[in-house]
């Protein structure tokens, strides 16, 4: 059986340990170097980059994330060990784990090292699609003559690279489809390198719960197992017709991925299509003030992200989820693309307004969709506000401020609510 050493990279025979070095970290698969679809995980990547830039933090509880009434971006290993999970309100991750080391976000250093791994990977495919700033599928059909190494040893290359050049770990997932490279990745961190080959597709699956699948959160979920579906296994027995009649588009994809049949490429530089934010509440509120200043502080967010693609966009999206968790969204047009959080922000209060139910609500979202690049932005401006050229004026200049001193080097009032 083929088997690899991640520590010299040296293939061999199957064997315990690497016959050149000695060392246990080998992954061996029937299947290792004929597979060429990936997926690469960074692990706990904002805690890991704080631990690796601060070394008093490499034993200790670490948190990223807000204040005692923001939420838990990540945290490290030894933090999820008392049970902090991201997305956790972070009163209730300080509860677990009192003894944690809190860290508020440093976006620019992530961005940084994301760039680092993503010139790594750039020498080895061209066939990069990144998820986010710390995970990519990756397609090496084909380097193998380029490299003179089968796509597993090139991985196993990168992740070795991560570790001694940037001081930061991933995980890695090895299939023949992006959705089977995703769980792949999943199974073993951090540091794991799992395969998942095409021989044994369904006897891997057929236990597994659906929850396992890349979108199906705790709603759907549910909504499965009220149609007694837990398992691949139940999945699997349900008619592909009748699953699209019952979930629709979803219902379709659910029949190819129990099957673990997934058709779709690796998209070097998919296209956005939306860009949105949103904030959960830790208790469900009606205070008017502090829904607008969410919304002021989500239409920042979303803007800043538009600036820094370089991007616009002509439709605003308001979302509002009531304390039942009944959604409510609304959407607006806009005359000419935007990329102004003043623009954004007043679209988005008019919106609100205009909902009528005043909550209260646990969730308030906004967002930017029909994107286009920024040279179209914002050429008209408001013809029924003679100030928003001026507003827009500021705002370009409150973004250089904030470019060269920080984001909070200036704040408007109504981002302090």
């Amino acid at each position: 059986m083929a088997a690899l050493c991640r520590d010299c990279l040296t293939p061999f025979d199957t064997g315990r340990r690497c016959p050149a070095c000695g060392s246990p970290r080998i992954v061996t698969h029937p299947e290792l170097f004929d597979l060429s679809i990936a997926h690469m995980d960074c692990d706990a990547f904002y805690a890991s980059v704080e631990k690796r830039d601060d070394p008093s933090l490499a034993d200790k509880p670490v948190i990223v994330g807000g204040g005692k009434r923001g939420v838990v971006s990540t945290c490290c290993y030894v933090a999820r060990t008392y049970g902090v999970r991201s997305a956790m309100p972070m009163f209730k991750a300080l509860k677990l784990c009192p003894d944690a080391v809190v860290i508020k976000p440093r976006g620019k250093a992530y961005v940084e090292a994301s760039r680092a791994i993503r010139a790594m990977m750039e020498e080895m495919t061209p066939a990069i699609e990144p998820l986010s700033l710390d995970e990519a599928f990756l397609d090496l059909s084909g380097t193998a003559r380029l490299h003179h190494a089968p796509p597993a040893i090139m991985l196993a290359r990168l992740v070795k690279r991560m570790e001694d050049e940037l001081g930061l770990s991933g995980s890695v997932g090895l299939s023949h489809n992006k959705f089977l490279a995703k769980v792949a990745s999943d199974l073993d961190k951090p540091r794991g390198f799992s395969v998942i080959g095409a021989a044994e597709t369904d006897s891997f699956l057929r236990d597994k719960p659906v929850r396992m699948i890349w979108g199906v959160g705790q709603a759907f979920q549910d909504s499965l197992a009220r149609a007694g579906i837990r398992t691949f296994e139940d999945l699997r027995r349900w008619d592909r017709k009748e699953l699209h009649a019952r979930f629709g588009a979803s219902g379709d994809r659910l029949w190819h991925l129990a099957r673990g049949q997934d058709a779709r490429r690796v998209h070097r530089n998919a296209p956005v299509k939306s860009i949105s934010n949103e904030m959960t509440f830790f208790e469900d509120t009606a205070d008017a003030d502090i829904l607008d200043g969410h919304l002021w502080r989500l239409s920042e967010k979303v803007t800043d992200r538009a600036k820094a693609k370089g991007i616009a966009g002509r439709t605003v999206q308001l979302k509002l989820k009531r304390a039942n968790h009944a959604l409510l969204t609304r959407r607006r047009t806009l005359e000419d693309p935007t990329q102004m959080a003043d623009r954004l922000y007043r679209a988005a209060r008019e919106l609100y307004d205009q909902v009528g139910d005043r909550g209260p609500f646990r969730l308030i979202g906004v967002g930017l969709s029909d994107l286009v690049p920024d040279a179209e932005a914002d050429l008209s401006g408001d013809l029924l506000d003679p100030q928003a050229q001026r507003r827009a004026r500021a705002e370009r200049a409150s973004d250089a401020i904030r470019e060269r001193f920080g984001h909070d080097a200036i704040l408007k009032g109504r981002a302090l609510r």
